[in-house]
Formats: C-alpha cells, sequence, structure tokens
C-alpha cells in the first residue's frame, strides 16, 4: 500500500501510534486525527457513546406525556411515514407499545392516495376513533395545518422528526422533538434519522416513568436497534458520531433478532440474517421495504415486521419481493422511455429533465439515478401523483452544486427538498415546459468557473497493487465499517495493472468481470466486477482487451456468492492505462 497524500506528520502520527499505517491514513482522511476520537469511532459503545435523550428540546415534557397517556389508557395513535425510515420507526413504537400495554394504533398515509406527512383528513379519522395523543414519526415538522386541526378536535401532538421546519416556524403541537428544529438545539448530534429520534423518545419515556420501567426490563429496548439500524443505514444520514453506534449494534441485533418478518425476507432475498452487512440493508432489504408503498400499500412491510404469525410472514415477505420486481419492471420501462427521447433528440444537453403525466413519481427516483450514473450529469425526472400535482425525483450525477441549481432555477419549483446527491421537487404546472431550459440556464451560471474533474489519484485514498488484496488486508478496512454517509467505503488505485481476461455475465449479460494482475505478471490474479456496466465504465470496457493496461479505482469487498468468500475488487473507474497524474 503506498501513500496517495501527504503523509501524516510526527505528531499526527505519534497521536494514532496504536495504528497501522493504513488504519492510521483512513482516519485521517476522515478527520479522526487524536487517540481519543480514533478509539471511539473504531469501537463504538452503546454504554459510552450515546447521548442522553433528556437533553434534547421538548423530550423531557414529551416523555412524561407519553408516559402519562399510556398508564392512563389514553388512545394514542402513531403516525409514521411511508418510506424505510418511517416505518420502521413505527414498527419499534409499536413494539414498545405493545409491551408497555398500551391503547394504540399506528397510522401509515398511503403513498399515492395521501402523499407524505399528516394530512387533515387523517386527522379526523383518528378523532373519530377516539384518540387523545398523537406521536409523529419521520413527519410533521411542516404540517402546521394538520397539527393546528388535531388542537381543534381535542387532540395533543408530539412531532418527532428529523427534517428542516418551515420558515415560518414550527408546528402548534404539544413538543417538537427534531435536533434540526431550533437554532438552539442543545442535543449534541443533530444527524438522526426519523426512527433513531423516536427510539430515543422511547428511551426518554422509560427514563422518565418508572412505573413502564417495571414492565420492561433493563436493556429490552436494544432489541429495538434492528429496525433503528435499518432505517439509519437505508436513510443515508451520516454514519458519524450516534449513527455509527447506532448502526453498529442495529447490525448485531438485525443478525441476531428473533423477529419472524425480518427472518422470512432474508431467506426470500437468499441473504445470511447471521451475517448482514450494511450493504445487504441498502441494496437487498431497504428496497423491499421502499416497494410496499411505492407498488401498493406502506401496511404490508409494517405488518412483516410486527406480526408473530409465521405463515403471514412469509405470505408477505413473498408479497414484498414480488412487489420489487414490479417496480424494478415499471421503473425499467420508463427507464427505457427516458433512452428512446434521448436518442430521439440527439446531442445532450448539460441537464436532463424529462417528464409524463404517465409516470408514477414513486419510480423516478430510481430511474433518475440510472439516468445519472450513465450520462453523468444531473438528472430531472417528473410525473403526476395521485393529488393531480406533477412531482418528480433529481439525481445530481455527480455535480456538487444540485442544490445550489435547485435555488438558482426561479419561478419554478412549488417546493424542493434533498440534498447533495438527491432529492424531489414538485414543479408549477404552468412551468413544466420551461423546466430544461431553466435548468440548464441556471446551470451554466453556476458552473462557469468550475473547476476541472478531479484525477483518480484524488479520489483515492491510497494506491495498492492487485497482490495486496488478501483477507488480511480487507479486515483492516472493515475495522471502520459501517460505511455510509460522511464515512464512505475507502477507494483504492491500481496502477497501470494488466487485463489479463474480459467476461460478461448476468442474463443480458449486462455485468463485467477483469481478471487483473500487475503488469509484470508478478503475483495472484484477482477478479475486479461492477454490475450494471454504464457511463465511463461502460466507454473504457468498449476499449479494453486482454493484453490491455488500465489504471482503476475500486472498492474492496469479499464475494459472497463464491465458495470460501475471496476478496474481489468493486470497480468504481476504469481508463486506459496512461501518466496518471
Amino acid at each position: 500500500m503506498f501513500p496517495l497524500h501527504d503523509p501524516l506528520d510526527e505528531i499526527l502520527r505519534a497521536e494514532l501510534a496504536a495504528h497501522d499505517d493504513l488504519t492510521a491514513a483512513l482516519l485521517a482522511r476522515r478527520g479522526i486525527v487524536t487517540k481519543e476520537a480514533a478509539e471511539k469511532f473504531l469501537n463504538p459503545s452503546y454504554d459510552l457513546h450515546l447521548h442522553d435523550p433528556l437533553l434534547m428540546t421538548d423530550m423531557q415534557k414529551a416523555a412524561e406525556r407519553l408516559a402519562k397517556a399510556i398508564l392512563s389508557g389514553e388512545k394514542i395513535a402513531v403516525w409514521s411515514d411511508y418510506d424505510c425510515d418511517g416505518i420502521p420507526g413505527g414498527v419499534l413504537m409499536h413494539d414498545f407499545l405493545k409491551k408497555v400495554e398500551a391503547n394504540f394504533e399506528n397510522y401509515i398515509p398511503h403513498r399515492h392516495e395521501e402523499g407524505y406527512g399528516m394530512n387533515v383528513s387523517g386527522i379526523e379519522k383518528l378523532a373519530k376513533n377516539g384518540v387523545k395523543l398523537i406521536v409523529t414519526v419521520d413527519s410533521g415538522i411542516t404540517d402546521v395545518e394538520p397539527v393546528t386541526r388535531a388542537n381543534e378536535l381535542g387532540m395533543e401532538v408530539i412531532v418527532t422528526d428529523h427534517h428542516l421546519p418551515l420558515e415560518t416556524g414550527l408546528p402548534p403541537a404539544f413538543a417538537v422533538i427534531n435536533p434540526n428544529a431550533r437554532a438552539g438545539e442543545t442535543y449534541p448530534f443533530h444527524g438522526l434519522c426519523g426512527s433513531g429520534v423516536a427510539w430515543k423518545l422511547v428511551c426518554a419515556t422509560l427514563a422518565v416513568a418508572p412505573t413502564l420501567r417495571e414492565r420492561v426490563p433493563i436493556g429490552w429496548e436494544k432489541w429495538l436497534l434492528d429496525m433503528v439500524g435499518l432505517a439509519t443505514i437505508a436513510d443515508m444520514v451520516p454514519l458519524i458520531d450516534e449513527n455509527r453506534v447506532l448502526a453498529t449494534y442495529g447490525l448485531l441485533v438485525m443478525r441476531k433478532s428473533p423477529r419472524i418478518g425480518l427472518q422470512k425476507l432474508c431467506r426470500t432475498i437468499r441473504t445470511e440474517q447471521r451475517t448482514i452487512t450494511e450493504d445487504d440493508v441498502g441494496f437487498m432489504i431497504a428496497p423491499r421495504v421502499n416497494a410496499a408503498s411505492r407498488m401498493g400499500n406502506a401496511r404490508d412491510a409494517f405488518t412483516l415486521f410486527t406480526t408473530t404469525d409465521e405463515s403471514e410472514a412469509d405470505l408477505l415477505a413473498k408479497k414484498l419481493e414480488k412487489a420489487n420486481r414490479t417496480r424494478k419492471a415499471e421503473a425499467g420501462a420508463i427507464t427505457r422511455a427516458v433512452h428512446t427521447r434521448l436518442k430521439e433528440r440527439g446531442e445532450l444537453r448539460s441537464i436532463i429533465a424529462l417528464g409524463d403525466p404517465e409516470w408514477r413519481p414513486s419510480m423516478l427516483g430510481l430511474v433518475a439515478n440510472t439516468i445519472a450514473e450513465e450520462f453523468e450529469r444531473p438528472v430531472f425526472l417528473w410525473g403526476r401523483e395521485g393529488n393531480m400535482s406533477l412531482k418528480g425525483s433529481f439525481r445530481s450525477g455527480g455535480s456538487t452544486q444540485i442544490m445550489e441549481l435547485l435555488r438558482a432555477t426561479e419561478n419554478t419549483f412549488a417546493q424542493f427538498g434533498g440534498h447533495a446527491a438527491a432529492g424531489g421537487f414538485t414543479v408549477i404546472d404552468s412551468e413544466v415546459f420551461y423546466l430544461e431550459d431553466r435548468l440548464v440556464a441556471a446551470y451554466e451560471r453556476i458552473t462557469e468557473n468550475d473547476a476541472a474533474v478531479d484525477a483518480l489519484v484524488e479520489r483515492a485514498d491510497a494506491e495498492v497493487l492487485p497482490e495486496e488484496a488478501t483477507s488480511a488486508f480487507l479486515a483492516k478496512i472493515e475495522r471502520l465499517a459501517p460505511f455510509g454517509q460522511q464515512n464512505t467505503k475507502p477507494v483504492f488505485l491500481l496502477r497501470e495493472v494488466m487485463v489479463r481476461e474480459i467476461s460478461r455475465f448476468g442474463k443480458g449479460e449486462e455485468h463485467l468481470k477483469l481478471k487483473i494482475s500487475s503488469i509484470d505478471g508478478s503475483g495472484r490474479t484477482v477478479d475486479a466486477v461492477t454490475f450494471f456496466v454504464k457511463g465511463s465504465i461502460a466507454r473504457a470496457a468498449e476499449a479494453l482487451a486482454a493484453g490491455s493496461r488500465a489504471n482503476m479505482l475500486v472498492h474492496l469487498e469479499r464475494d459472497t456468492f463464491s465458495r470460501g468468500n475471496p476478496v474481489r475488487l468493486r470497480l468504481l473507474d476504469i481508463r486506459l492505462a496512461g501518466p496518471v497524474r
């Protein structure tokens, strides 16, 4: 392994002396530069590294109010979002309220009929059912009108959320628990997902109510971390600080979870429960959970995780798998339609913005991601929602200025939100015909002085030789797992390696596999793979032949489909060999 960046100075190397050169370099690249920070990062502790939930603004009053409702038998409703943050959060609240023998129900709005967040008609249904207290999960922070209506109907609302509030202020709830809601928030970490905030409410409620603690064994709440970990990884919040603890212990609980629905889902999708990783969550489990609301009803995913009936769990796991296949087919049809339109256009513009009233908005994030990766530019796709609004998704395609672009595109969006890589938007009906022109014009304005694309060397953490891709080397990397936002998988450069063999695999030969070795032929060969070849890799692959020399960017991973789980490389970028600066 060769360092590619500035070597650690003597003081920093001494601070990280307990770690080998690779680990020390990777820690430093992540801003971890003290002995104490390294220990906390590499050995996240449930007992030492989780913050007191009562430090969060409004948590004390919310926990006391929830405890009072439980103990007095008031009817409680848990209103959760329909995605793979809201559903796990609704599940953990269900499990807690069931454990403490509360009078409650779970409400999950229908994605296509009700849309995101709270709504007045749903609030009125809950009032008719005798609900006196509503606890939201992963929603509510912008729902001023529904919260106001709940108050008018004699209900109190505890909002638990992690999204940003409206500029006009917070909803008139009894309590608002959201580490991102206030400028002067006292909680030390602001990056929790919605399920993480809900779990903190559970812990706080047990802390303030000794009577409830008598009903719940000490430490029982740790079993809820399978849902917290699932949501934390799936919702792509930063896997640093407290989220690193929740994801780490969440994976541990998932591997041991007695939850029959999780067990059945793992068997259905052929994922080994006892070795679940963050990749299994992100690429296998979460898409099935999200498919429930995209293709039908989120209630199916919720019931899968809450049922104790083995037959029901088996049926629901298969139903989610079928929904996911349907999702893929529908997304594939839209992807083909986008390709056809782009081909008809001819020359590509700096932004791709397309839509069709027949496209289902819930499918468009998946398609936009595929198109953005293929054409390496921002993509905006829109369709018509059940309430007739024009909604869509965007993906950055590698652009670092996507949110700036949205803000610079004036008089076009009714609303938008997201982060640097992805998000959603609602476009004003009368302006949809000008969407691409305005985005292109705004993009040109903000990128006039944009720097050149980083060279391969600037994107890599270190340079390795093919023969260094061993289990021992990978074990060092895995010490930094789980990986995710703000703790990405380490990237390695292989400089001027020899491509020995090239093959395609998959039903449509859509995946690429290379066998590579050092240029002089010494040492062993190692496999390098990439799935659904597109973009720069697809273009480079067309020019490759046995005997080609190439520079590559890769992750190291275990091939779980081959005997012995050998180490292989996951291709991120490849270029025919030339001087690498």
